[in-house]
C-alpha cells in the first residue's frame, strides 16, 4: 500500500489537532459547569477526557499522519528524519490552525462567544519548570515507544498526559500549538496570552533535552523514527 498524499496527511493532523483541543476545552468547560466550584474534581475530568482523546484521536490519525498533533513532536521527528523540512513546515501550520479551530468548536458548542482570549494567569518560573518536565517526558516516552513498542504509543501517550496534568505545576498543555490555541478561551483551559512565549521556550527546551538524551540512551536506529 502506498504512503499518504501530503494533502491527505495534513487533513489527517488538522482534524485530529482541532478534536484534540475541542476535547480539551470542551471538557473544561463541561467540568467547570457541573463541578459545583470544586476545581480538583473539575481538573480530573478535564484530565480523563483529554486522555480519552487522544487514545482514540492517535489510534485514527496515526496510520496516516503520524498523529503528532504538536509542533514540538514533529520537529524532533524531523531531526530524527521522519519527515523532510518542507512537510515539517506545512504540519507545524496546519496544527496552529487547527487548534485555534478547535477551540472556536468548543465555543460555539457551548453557546459561548467564538472569539475570547484568556485571563488565567500561568507564568513563572514552577509554572515554566513544569511545562519542561511534561514535554521533556512526552518526547522520551514517544522516542522509546516508537523504537520498542509501537503498538502502545497512543496508550502511553494519553496514560502520561493524563497524569502528568496532575504532577506537573502547569498541568502539562507540552505542546505549543495547544498553548497559542489555549490563549483564545476565557475557560478553565485558558492561560494569558502574555504567558505563552514563556511556556512555549519551556516547551522546545525540554523537547530538545528529551531528544538529545533519548537519542544517547537509545542509540542509532535503522530506520527513521516516526509515530
Amino acid at each position: 500500500m502506498s504512503a499518504p498524499s501530503l494533502g491527505r496527511r495534513l487533513l489527517a493532523e488538522a482534524i485530529g489537532t482541532a478534536f484534540l483541543l475541542a476535547a480539551v476545552v470542551g471538557s473544561g468547560i463541561m467540568a467547570e459547569r457541573l463541578s459545583g466550584g470544586n476545581a480538583g474534581l473539575a481538573l480530573l475530568a478535564n484530565a480523563i477526557a483529554t486522555g480519552a482523546a487522544l487514545v482514540a484521536l492517535i489510534l485514527t490519525f496515526g496510520p496516516i499522519s503520524g498523529a503528532h498533533f504538536n509542533p514540538a513532536v514533529t520537529l524532533v521527528l524531523t531531526l530524527r528524519g521522519a519527515l523532510g523540512w518542507r512537510d515539517a513546515v506545512l504540519y507545524i501550520v496546519v496544527q496552529a490552525a487547527a487548534a485555534i479551530a478547535g477551540v472556536w468548536l468548543a465555543h460555539l458548542m457551548f453557546d459561548l462567544p467564538i472569539l475570547q482570549t484568556s485571563v488565567h494567569r500561568r507564568t513563572g518560573l514552577g509554572q515554566w519548570t513544569g511545562e519542561f518536565v511534561a514535554t521533556f517526558g512526552l518526547i522520551a516516552l514517544i522516542l522509546s515507544g516508537v523504537r520498542h513498542n509501537e503498538r502502545a504509543v497512543p496508550t502511553m501517550v494519553a496514560g502520561y498526559i493524563t497524569a502528568a496534568y496532575w504532577f506537573t505545576s502547569s498541568t502539562s498543555f507540552a505542546n505549543p500549538a495547544v498553548t497559542v490555541a489555549r490563549a483564545m478561551t476565557n475557560s478553565f483551559a485558558g492561560i494569558d496570552p502574555s504567558h505563552v512565549l514563556g511556556f512555549i521556550v519551556a516547551q522546545l527546551a525540554g523537547a530538545a533535552a528529551s531528544a538529545l538524551l533519548m537519542g544517547w540512551l537509545l542509540g542509532p536506529s535503522t530506520r527513521p523514527a516516526g509515530l
